[in-house]
């Protein structure tokens, strides 16, 4: 046996310990952002993964190294990743796919460049929808806080156009039958009107992100959303200061509030050395993104 094979090959994980038998092949592509596990064990039956020229099947183990491919393309399995979670303020104009075939903006054309991994949004904000957006590296945290059990509250202030009456919030908090099946708000609050009286502002809570759910339940009503901004997500709310385009990339101990939400251990959080925060604070004061300050208060 030459001295290469006698290497014990070692595995990649979050707490940098290492494991000489690997890690199942779906925990470690459902971190790097390519779906759930479930969706990954699919693929695997599908056939669409090979790991060093091999069908992958069920049950395989994979260490640094190994060659994964993913529908055909390369999967990145040589470095150590880094959990990382951002806030980004989405303006409206942009959207959420990686790619888009319009050529239109997307939230990831500004946030900062990684060396291994990718950016994975978690759930989605529409093209004229404006607010909070959480992004991370640790696919399954963001799959945690998506999924449907976890409950994860998200809170929009928006602008309604339209007669609103107390019977009609009434409605809105009991429930309406959507296309996709009955929707409420948990909660609804007043958040004003304009001068003129035509616009009123409401602060209303969803506990699920189906698609254009804020948006469908009051068109439901009649009454036109001339206006949507996403000022909190579970225990995060959007920083004041963080203008539209900037991000914010989370510290340590509110990362850890983001995986309680998701009903995880929290997870090592990236920690940039002082050089490479100095040099992200010039980059981003160029770049006009930069981290804010985070606080409750809220402006649309």
């Amino acid at each position: 046996m030459s001295d290469a094979d006698k290497q014990i090959k070692k595995v990649i994980l979050d707490d940098g310990e290492v494991k000489p038998d690997g890690e199942k092949l779906q925990k470690v592509l459902a971190r790097i952002g390519l779906g759930s596990r479930r969706k990954l064990e699919e693929s695997i039956k599908a056939g669409e993964i090979t790991v060093n020229g091999s069908m992958a099947k069920l049950g395989d183990r994979v260490v640094a190294g190994d060659k994964i491919k993913f529908k055909g393309r390369p999967v990145a399995n040589d470095e150590k990743l880094e959990n990382r979670v951002i806030v980004y303020h989405k303006p409206v104009g942009e959207v959420c796919s990686r790619k888009d075939p319009e050529g239109r903006a997307t939230v990831f054309d500004g946030l900062p460049r990684l060396k291994s991994g990718r950016w994975v949004s978690v759930g989605r904000l529409d093209y004229n929808t404006s607010g909070l957006l959480l992004l991370t590296t640790d696919g399954e945290l963001a799959n945690a806080l998506m999924h449907p059990s976890s409950r994860v509250e998200r809170e929009y202030l928006v602008r309604v156009m339209g007669r609103v009456d107390e019977a009609m919030l009434q409605r809105l908090k009991s429930g309406v039958d959507l296309d996709d099946g009955p929707a409420r708000f948990t909660d609804i609050q007043e958040g004003g009107s304009d001068s003129e009286g035509i616009n009123r502002f409401f602060y209303v809570v969803l506990s699920e992100g189906r698609n254009r759910e804020v948006r469908r339940l009051w068109e439901s009503q009649g009454v036109t959303v001339s206006r949507l901004k996403r000022v909190r997500y579970g225990e995060v709310f959007i920083p004041s200061k963080l203008k539209k385009g900037q991000w914010m990339e989370l510290k340590p101990r509110d990362a850890e509030v983001v995986y309680t939400m998701a009903q995880l251990a929290p997870k090592p959080i990236y920690r940039p050395t002082k050089k490479v925060a100095e040099k992200r604070e010039r980059q981003a004061s160029k770049s006009g993104k930069h981290p804010g300050r985070r606080t409750k208060k809220v402006n649309l």
